[in-house]
């Protein structure tokens, strides 16, 4: 075998791999987005800035704590509002937890959760109506 065909043989077989991962990328029907809304999210992003930036001012960060199979948050106040729990890696494991807190504890069972990292998103309001947003990355044991 010279060295012309060998140069076939290799444009050949890198033409062969590039048609069969443009095949397998118009074939994929899910996207790798995490939010599928990301535009109605991006046009409420000052309202969420704002409710970040509302825990600093107000000193209203809760007090986060995990043990196994609970996580355990103390707010400052009495609080209504809900927490979702993401993963990554499987948005099928995603789940929401509505709340409210008349003794400002609030007691999460995570014993049906799997182990490792999860974003946890906590978006509540005080008695007065102010909204606060926190995220945060934690591990669960």
């Amino acid at each position: 075998m010279n060295w012309g065909t060998k140069i076939i043989i290799g444009m050949l077989t890198f033409m062969t791999f590039i048609i069969v991962l443009g095949v397998l990328m118009f074939r994929s029907h899910d996207d790798a987005l995490v939010e599928t809304n990301y535009y109605e999210k991006g046009l409420n992003y000052d309202e969420e800035y704002a409710a970040k930036t509302q825990v600093g001012k107000d000193q209203a960060s809760p007090e986060l704590t995990i043990s196994k199979g609970n996580i355990n948050i103390l707010f400052k106040t009495i609080a209504k509002g809900k927490i979702r729990l993401t993963r990554t890696d499987s948005k099928s494991s995603d789940t929401t937890i509505q709340f409210y807190t008349p003794t400002r504890k609030l007691h999460i069972k995570t014993t049906g959760l799997p182990k490792g990292r999860w974003h946890l998103i906590n978006s509540w309001e005080n008695a007065e109506g102010t909204k606060y947003l926190r995220d945060e990355e934690v591990d669960l044991p």
